[in-house]
């Protein structure tokens, strides 16, 4: 696992000024790395009481057993990671409600590589740091991984996302949660996030719904936000993969975007 180093919101304080009911069963925020997972996750700590959040750590298959325990039914707490399907993490999960974020690949790949040049990713100096790396080539480690340090694009998505694909599991894409946000108010909006609402499984949705989703939505609370990365290299990631770059992304994972709803 890799050391991440964000800095603290105050999305505690902005919690207490709501009332809160429990939820009737665990919740469990998974999601591919770099998919807007801050955006989801403080969205949703908006409608759960402080003291049910799992704030231990991020779960992940390396620290699962230890923290398997924010899964426990009596427990009702909401937690989030960036966790791999497999036997044990689909036991041990069981008893929770599921919700899994993906994005679109060819803006993952972007994303992925803006956040390993950043300050706030850990060990970034052995892979992508010493300035030599030209654009194209950190591109092609975001899609393909770096040989014993990093997984590759194909990887992440199959059993961060599509592994857990089923009944008990709810997938949510980026695009449709920013552009919810984007359009709070309106009907669109409104019927986006009370399916979301329904898969989290709130019993009741407050009146003061949208008041939240503003404050747990503000892009100055998430750590992980484009603005709020810091970083010295002289690296410019484009705003747009190439065509060929496209090319790669469908070879590495052939099928993956249309199966994710993206072509």
């Amino acid at each position: 696992m890799v050391h991440i180093r964000l800095k603290p919101d105050t999305l505690d304080e902005e919690n207490a000024k709501f009332s809160h009911e429990r939820l009737p069963q665990p919740l469990f925020l998974n999601s591919v790395p770099k998919s807007g997972s801050h955006l989801l996750k403080n969205i949703m700590r908006m409608f759960v009481p402080v003291e049910d959040h799992f704030k231990e750590q991020f779960i992940q298959w390396g620290n699962l057993q230890q923290y398997k325990h924010a899964f426990r039914a009596e427990g009702k707490m909401l937690s989030w990671g960036h966790l791999l399907f497999s036997d044990a993490s689909a036991v041990e999960a069981a008893p929770a409600r599921k919700i899994v974020l993906v994005r679109d690949p060819h803006s993952w790949v972007l994303a992925r590589a803006r956040f390993f040049l950043s300050d706030e990713f850990g060990d970034n100096s052995v892979l992508v740091k010493n300035g030599e790396l030209t654009v194209d080539s950190l591109i092609n480690l975001m899609v393909f991984g770096i040989h014993g340090k990093a997984m590759s694009m194909r990887e992440l998505f199959t059993y961060n996302a599509v592994a857990w694909r089923g009944s008990d599991c709810t997938i949510l894409r980026y695009e449709d949660l920013l552009q919810a946000v984007k359009t709070l108010g309106t009907p669109e909006s409104d019927a986006y996030f009370m399916s979301v609402f329904e898969a989290a499984g709130l019993a009741k949705v407050p009146d003061d719904w949208q008041e939240r989703v503003r404050i747990g939505s503000d892009r100055k609370q998430s750590g992980t936000a484009r603005e709020n990365l810091s970083s010295d290299i002289g690296i410019e990631i484009p705003k747009e993969l190439t065509d060929e770059q496209k090319a790669l992304v469908e070879f590495s994972a052939p099928g993956l975007r249309a199966l994710l709803g993206y072509a």
